[in-house]
């Protein structure tokens, strides 16, 4: 792939937010990949992202990965509908399994509108060749619409509280990080309906409604880890290249609905969050992360954009320690990690 190839294909991911699998292939043996999220069946790990369909990856060790192909072919039924600006790539999904069944979250958005949709999807298995792997969409969970709804429905987390119950955590500038129960089936809001803001940062006051605004959050992903709820975000620009200013933050709460403090006692609400991991000079910008325990084990799962590939977005997979109760990597993983892409056959 040429230089000027590759600036042109960089550009086309910050519109698109994915790469397609063939053009990765071509230019990179490193899985390039946005918002990924995971899971693990029968030893098996299973890598979903932002991209046609919902991109999807497997591996047995979370360095060599497969391409398994797109969730949905070519995409859910209703999003055009419901979406009509919809280009064709479902953002950030999500991936619960609960009661023997995988629900799939995932958004459908029109770039920098919200005009968004937040939609599921379930199976009863993440492997692709086993006779029950069947996809069996479930249609809207939550919606946005401009001039009505000050938040954006993108970007969902689904936790699971101490109490049994499901949470969607979602959001993406304008009004911040929202969350809201679920009903006990997950593809639906849970009555009465009750929305809690857990983070978000300060909006100017005549920026128009339909207008995203400068408050750069996002990407919420709660993780329950002994007596807190540990609230993760990305805060900055992504999809940008060297001008992307990504990076995450978190902080914690004893209830799932907030409010979630910094180190410093600030309240994630109010524009608070520590700082847990940067770009640099060679990777320009870190986020959109997940968090799972393998194995008494920790990993903090997110994208990055190298440098030297003119940008373009690598898996990273890292380590989490938790010196004092709050989570920890080492920015040395930027170059240590590095997955490998199995040739396309």
């Amino acid at each position: 792939m040429t230089k000027l190839t590759k600036a042109l294909h960089v550009s086309l991911c910050a519109l698109l937010g994915a790469v397609p699998v063939s053009m990765v292939a071509a230019a990179d043996t490193q899985v390039s990949i946005h918002d990924p999220v995971m899971a693990r069946e029968d030893g098996t790990y299973y890598l979903f992202s932002t991209g046609p369909g919902i991109t999807f990856y497997s591996s047995q060790d979370m360095q060599t990965w497969k391409h398994e192909g797109p969730v949905f072919e070519p995409e859910p039924t209703w999003a055009r509908e419901v979406v009509p600006e919809f280009a064709g790539h479902l953002w950030a999904p999500d991936i619960i399994e609960r009661d023997g069944q995988y629900y799939l979250f995932y958004s459908v958005s029109a770039f920098g509108l919200n005009t968004s949709a937040i939609g599921v999807t379930i199976n009863q298995t993440l492997d692709p060749d086993s006779p029950d792997y069947h996809w069996v969409d479930q249609g809207v969970v939550v919606q946005s619409l401009p001039n009505r709804d000050l938040w954006n429905a993108i970007d969902p987390n689904i936790v699971i509280d101490a109490d049994g119950d499901a949470w969607m955590s979602f959001g993406s500038f304008w009004g911040g990080i929202k969350l809201v129960r679920l009903a006990d089936n997950l593809i639906e809001v849970a009555q009465p309906e009750e929305w809690y803001t857990l983070a978000k940062l300060e909006r100017p006051a005549f920026v128009l409604d339909s207008q995203a605004g400068p408050a750069e959050i996002e990407a919420p992903f709660i993780f329950q880890r002994g007596d807190y709820y540990y609230l993760f975000v990305s805060y900055g620009k992504c999809c940008r290249g060297e001008e992307s200013t990504y990076h995450l933050a978190v902080g914690r709460s004893a209830d799932v609905q907030g409010p979630y403090l910094d180190k410093d006692g600030i309240d994630m609400a109010v524009g608070g969050g520590s700082v847990i991991l940067e770009g640099n000079d060679q990777w320009y910008g870190v986020g959109h992360n997940s968090i799972y325990t393998f194995d008494d084990q920790d990993y903090l799962i997110f994208h990055a954009y190298e440098a030297a590939d003119e940008g373009l977005q690598k898996l990273k997979i890292a380590q989490v320690e938790w010196p004092d109760g709050w989570p920890e990597v080492k920015t040395a993983v930027l170059e240590e990690y590095q997955s490998q892409l199995q040739p396309v056959e």
